[in-house]
């Protein structure tokens, strides 16, 4: 895990973003606050791909329970997956699936995302290429380097469309 903020965190939204799969499950906190969204710590869960199905989902539960235990997000965002392959969604489903029960043993909200819709907010262009989408994360958060692996850096691109949308919903309150 990369860590980017020392503690303790100033006041704001903490959402943490993830890109779920079963072989790799990128995780990003962002923290909402001010001007500007702030990377907070990010990373990736790598997963053993020779253990039973069963122990590759655990440690996907544990180690996003083990992240949110950590940081205590307010609030979750997930990447969704897009029908195409049907074995590629069935796995990308059965590790969203055990990311969707750790947040909601700990009582978060969850928020889901397209694909398509994070790279449109992160990039301009729905069908942006991974380093498009890295290089957009970068600048956009203000750091040194691109995020490694690129499954971190699509998990903080989903915090940050998450923040955009949050952003927007907080305007038209203040403004209606």
């Amino acid at each position: 895990m990369v860590t980017l903020l020392p503690r303790p965190l100033p006041s704001g939204l903490l959402i943490l973003g993830i890109d779920p799969g079963l072989s790799t499950t990128g995780y990003g906190l962002v923290l909402l606050s001010g001007d500007r969204p702030q990377a907070v710590a990010y990373g990736a869960l790598s997963i053993q791909r020779r253990r039973p199905l069963p122990e590759r989902l655990r440690q996907i539960h544990d180690g996003i329970a083990g992240v949110v235990a950590e940081w205590h997000p307010a609030e979750v965002a997930v990447e969704d997956f897009v029908v195409g392959n049907v074995r590629a969604a069935v796995a990308i489903g059965e590790a969203r699936a055990v990311v969707l029960l750790a947040a909601a043993q700990a009582d978060l909200p969850v928020f889901q995302y397209q694909p398509a819709q994070v790279k449109q907010f992160v990039t301009s262009y729905g069908g942006s290429q991974k380093v498009q989408v890295q290089e957009m994360v970068r600048l956009l958060l203000g750091l040194a380097d691109v995020p490694e692996p690129p499954d971190a850096a699509d998990a903080l691109a989903v915090a940050l469309c998450h923040c955009y949308q949050r952003r927007q919903e907080l305007l038209e309150r203040s403004s209606g």
